[in-house]
Formats: structure tokens, sequence, C-alpha cells
């Protein structure tokens, strides 16, 4: 056994440890998980609401897809409830630009501001200064360091991670006929989104799937070495049947590693939508399946906690939205389900 295999062993079993006792999502704190679908603003509540002239600002890391898909969900609960969105910003995934952006928006006075805080002790730093203004926080996925609930944050909001990780096993299973090998290529990092969602895909295959063995694991960190360690994998292993990437970005490395190895028949599942992933799984490639969140959805929860919150109704700490298996076979569906939107033409030929 070589060292780079001893090492990524070693790393894939303490990231196996992680792994919640149950099989569900658990938040950073082992929090219970609370469906999205239970935090609501009745009607009662929502005319309480209106009138007052309340503010918002939606203050996030950075710009995609998935953000946009976020911001309809907030901004259409908070247009329901009678809430102005102020602000609406993207940090670049730049601490000190997001601590510029909190104090920007607190000069508008928002009574609501929902983030996902980038790093831990800055981003603290950040949002005392709303706290202390008296505005009600909610973050997305991630929180300040020593932040306590319901003192300082009405919540987190988040994927339903285990469930993304074990929809992930089972597409590709499907894929494979519930039998042969498998490659792990996990998210070489301590951190509870990513790590409960690839440990929940490593714990499925292991627990109901007998006939699949997963013989080659790999950390990864950085996106960009994804098609260096695919291709290390494969020379390994060159009969693998089927691949687990953490998320979509480094699945195109993946890719692009099956492909200059004219591997037509490695299945690959991978997290997160992704235009150019998803339309290798359209033209028939290696992709079979990708699994997301709905976007849209952790939005509008992510508004009616806030509005809860300042309602003084009481939220729980953590908070998750549903996951969704997009396919070849419910593409357009799929995509609508989890960003609300209709899928690229490109993956459609509309």
């Amino acid at each position: 056994m070589t060292l780079l295999t001893r090492l990524t062993t070693t790393l894939s079993a303490l990231a196996l440890l992680a792994l919640p006792l149950a099989a569900q999502t658990t938040g950073p704190g082992g929090e219970a998980a609370t469906p999205s679908a239970t935090i609501t603003v009745d009607d009662a509540q929502a005319a309480e609401l209106k009138g007052k002239g309340l503010k918002a600002a939606l203050l996030w890391h950075d710009q995609s897809d998935f953000v946009n898909a976020v911001t309809a969900g907030a901004s259409d609960e908070f247009a329901r409830l009678g809430i102005e969105v102020v602000a609406t910003t993207s940090a670049g995934f730049d601490s000190a630009k997001q601590l510029s952006d909190v104090e920007t928006a607190l000069a508008l006075q928002p009574n609501i501001i929902l983030s996902l805080p980038l790093d831990p002790v800055a981003s603290a730093a950040a949002f005392d200064k709303a706290n202390a203004a008296g505005v009600k926080l909610v973050f997305l996925s991630n929180l300040p360091a020593g932040y306590k609930h319901p003192d300082q944050y009405a919540a987190i909001v988040t994927d339903d991670l285990f469930q993304m990780g074990k929809q992930a096993a089972d597409a590709l299973a499907a894929s494979m006929g519930g039998k042969g090998t498998v490659g792990w290529i996990f998210h070489d990092a301590s951190y509870y989104v990513t790590n409960q969602r690839d440990n929940a895909f490593k714990a499925t295959i292991e627990k109901d799937y007998p006939d699949m063995k997963i013989v080659a694991e790999a950390g990864i960190s950085d996106p960009a070495r994804a098609e260096e360690i695919a291709n290390a994998m494969l020379l390994q292993n060159p009969d693998l049947g089927g691949i687990y990437v953490t998320w979509a970005g480094p699945a195109e490395g993946v890719l692009a590693a099956l492909r200059a190895a004219g591997n037509t028949t490695t299945k690959v599942v991978t997290l997160d939508l992704s235009e150019p992933v998803a339309l290798d799984m359209v033209k028939g490639g290696n992709v079979v399946a990708l699994v997301a969140d709905e976007a849209y959805e952790l939005g509008r929860a992510m508004a009616a906690t806030g509005a809860r919150a300042w309602l003084g109704a009481e939220n729980p700490p953590f908070i998750v939205a549903p996951a969704v298996t997009v396919t070849k076979d419910n593409l357009a569906a799929g995509w609508m389900q989890s960003l609300h939107r209709d899928a690229p033409a490109s993956l459609t030929g509309n």
C-alpha cells in the first residue's frame, strides 16, 4: 500500500466518524432537523406583519443559480408578507466584503437579515453588529462561532444532507443493477454539510447494497485536482463500475478523466445541479443522476423563519429542505422543483 493510499484511507475513515448515529441529518452542534414544510406563516400572522413597514436584507456569500433560486424563494415569501427587500448582495467568498455588506445593509435598518456566514470567526464579528441592532438573523448552512439559539439567531436552514447522500447512492445502485465496484470521492475538509452528504452515500452503499463494494476512496479539497484524482483512481481500478463525486464542480474533472480514457461505462453520480454535468447525462454519457436540494424552498423557509422570529414565534434551531434526484427522465421537472425555473435550453432542446 502506497503512502497516498494509506493517507486517503485514513482520511476517509476519519470522515466516516462524523456520520450521525441515526440515519438523518443533524446540525453543526448535533441539532435535530425540522422539515422546512412545517415552518410557515399563517394568514393571521401575515396580516399582523403587513403594514408594519418591515425590511429585509439578503446578504449572500456568492452569486450562482442556487443563490438566485434561494433569493427568489425568500423574495416571494417576503412579498407575500408585505416585507420589503432593501438589499441583495454577494460577498464573492470574501469575508471582508461580507463584513462591509453587513455594515452597508445596517444603514438601511433592516428588521431581518438572511445570509450564509463565510468564516466562523470573521462572520461573528460582522453579525454581532446586526445583533446589537436587534436584527433577526437567519443563516444558510453555516453558523458564526459561538452563536447561541435563539438569542443570537433564529435558525440555520440547509439541505436534508443525509437524504442527498442516500438518494445519490440509490441512484447509482439503480444504474448499476445493485452490484459492482464503486469509487468514493469525498470532500477532504471538516464541514458538516459535505461530510454528512458524503458519509450518507457511503453508509447507504455499505448497508443497503451488499453486492456493491467501495474499492477506491479519495479525499478532495481543491476541485481543480479532480481530474488528477480520478485518473489515479481509474489507473488502479480500470473496471470501476461507478464513481460518487462530492459535488458537481469536481465531477466535471472526473468526467474529463473518463473521456480522456475513452471510458463510457463507469457511471457517475454527484450532488447539486450543473448545466455541464447535466448535459453529459442528457447526452447519455457517464452521469446517471444529480441530487440537489430544493433551493427555492430553502429561501422560502428562511424568509418565513425571519418573519416568525420578528413576531416572537418560536423557531427550531435547525431546519432542512427536501432533496430531489434529477435524472435524464425527469430533468425538466426536477430542475423546476429545485431551482423554481426552467432547465437551460441546452438540456431540453427548447
